[in-house]
């Protein structure tokens, strides 16, 4: 008998309780109860989107139902299960008119300056050092084609993998990685082995990176180590003479191959210090790749990309440096070029070699950024930019490695070296003194650190967006 007289809408609520919602001013989902649309209700027409007549109706009948209770109660309230994400609220006028609402992650996205130079040093990495080799390899002239026609290639396969997501047909594709794209197209097959030559890629630079650091690193604290303990080192390798110096460090002046060597002179100068004691503490393989953990696994732990972009974007600063050096040691050190077309002279090399497949594979990795593109792009502030930003960052990364690659093979002194002398890693060919070098070599590794993070971050994203469907699982 007494449930008879219980009226239908009770103001007791039996599950989650309501009291402690906060201020009704706050845009939190939950506090708000908002009417969900779908987003294929949203009619977007410039200027404003509006939504559409179905929708309209469900709002009003909505908004009918929830005058049958006082605003303390919730119990027509829309459940959790069916609460909009952040990114699908929208504000909703009687005249039918739909105002998206911000989401916390609104505010961390980045312009598209901040976007363009994060896709930029992203792509650097420490390719840029081989620019120069890579063009003694193919030839001076052979090699500016190939860099330019390669970045070209690259650019439009990364343009292909950008617009893929958005050509897909009736999905919502606004959380999709490069694996799930793959997957729509090719199937399980397809995704998976996306996901492992990603991987393969992702994870295998993280390593050349952790080796590249910990070289770095170790060469710095060296550095530091000679100049407090007035350990001096003579360059005696084969090279120029002048404040300017540039080395062979393995020269082929001597057909049985008794090449000069490096000697290290210590001049014990006031302070004694314990040798063996720095190499305990400092060794380049047991205890300086461990330093780095201390270092990077803080860096590791960051959830937003967003942050990780503004982060990268400081280790632009190495790069150029890089620049400024390169033009430093051009300036100085003048032009030396000579054209021959096909035959090798003493000191230069043809324009045209044969070996030309070397600079092939190091610019493909150089311009190689088609894995994370998508993941990268989504922290851009301005979607209908992404194209133009990638562009950009396209081609400011094409003219870098342009102008390092043509300005070291130029200002190369040829004679009294020979252009063959020129390394992998054009660094090499300066002497360990020279404080500019050092100073790049200190500021490069500042840069490795700024990439390595968002590289490891990149990995995490992928596997678990395909492994538990969610980047980060509960």
């Amino acid at each position: 008998m007494e449930d008879e007289g219980r009226p239908l809408l009770s103001s007791q609520y039996t599950g989650e309780t309501y009291s402690n919602r906060g201020s009704t001013d706050s845009l939190d989902c939950k506090v708000k109860r908002p009417f969900h649309v779908e987003p294929r209700n949203i009619v977007d027409d410039d200027p404003q989107k509006r939504i559409s007549a179905e929708a309209a109706i469900l709002n009003s009948r909505v908004h009918y139902y929830g005058r049958l209770t006082a605003s303390s109660d919730m119990l027509l309230s829309p459940p959790n299960h069916v609460i909009p994400l952040n990114e699908e609220l929208y504000v909703y006028s009687p005249l039918g008119t739909a105002f998206k609402v911000p989401d916390g992650d609104s505010a961390s996205k980045n312009p598209s300056i901040v976007t363009i130079f994060a896709i930029w040093n992203t792509m650097m990495g420490t390719s840029i050092l081989s620019i120069p080799w890579g063009i003694k390899q193919s030839g001076f002239t052979l090699g500016i084609i190939i860099l330019i026609l390669t970045g070209l290639l690259m650019l439009y396969c990364c343009y292909i993998v950008i617009k893929s997501p958005k050509a897909i047909p009736n999905e919502d594709t606004s959380s999709w990685e490069f694996p799930d794209v793959c997957r729509f197209y090719f199937g399980k097959t397809g995704q998976w082995s996306s996901l492992l030559f990603s991987m393969v890629s992702l994870i295998g630079a993280m390593v050349v990176y952790w080796v590249l650091m910990s070289n770095f690193l170790y060469n710095t604290g060296q550095g530091i180590q000679n100049f407090v303990h007035n350990i001096s080192t003579s360059d005696s390798e084969f090279g120029t003479n002048g404040s300017d110096r540039v080395i062979c460090p393995f020269p082929k002046t001597n057909p049985e191959g008794n090449d000069t060597t490096c000697t290290l002179r210590l001049s014990s100068v006031g302070n004694s210090s314990d040798p063996g004691a720095f190499e305990r503490y400092w060794s380049k393989t047991h205890t300086v790749p461990l330093y780095l953990i201390v270092l990077l696994l803080p860096l590791l732990c960051f959830r937003s990309a967003s942050f990780f972009a503004r982060f990268t974007f400081f280790g632009t600063i190495s790069v150029v440096y890089l620049i400024v050096l390169v033009t430093i040691k051009a300036v100085r050190l003048g032009f030396h070029l000579e054209f021959h077309w096909l035959d090798t002279s003493q000191f230069y090399v043809p324009e045209f070699r044969q070996f030309f497949p070397n600079f092939t594979g190091i610019l493909t990795l150089a311009f190689f950024i088609h894995n994370c593109i998508i993941t990268l792009m989504k922290s851009n502030k301005n979607q209908d930019n992404n194209v133009r930003d990638l562009s950009v960052a396209y081609l400011l990364v094409g003219l870098t490695y342009l102008y390092v690659g043509v300005l070291i093979f130029a200002a190369f002194p040829s004679p009294p070296l020979y252009k063959d002398c020129i390394e992998p890693n054009f660094l090499d060919n300066f002497p360990s003194s020279d404080v500019l070098v050092f100073v790049a070599r200190f500021l490069l590794l500042f840069q490795m650190i700024t990439v390595y993070p968002l590289l490891g971050y990149l990995v995490r994203v992928q596997i678990m967006g395909q492994l538990f469907g969610n980047h980060y699982p509960r």
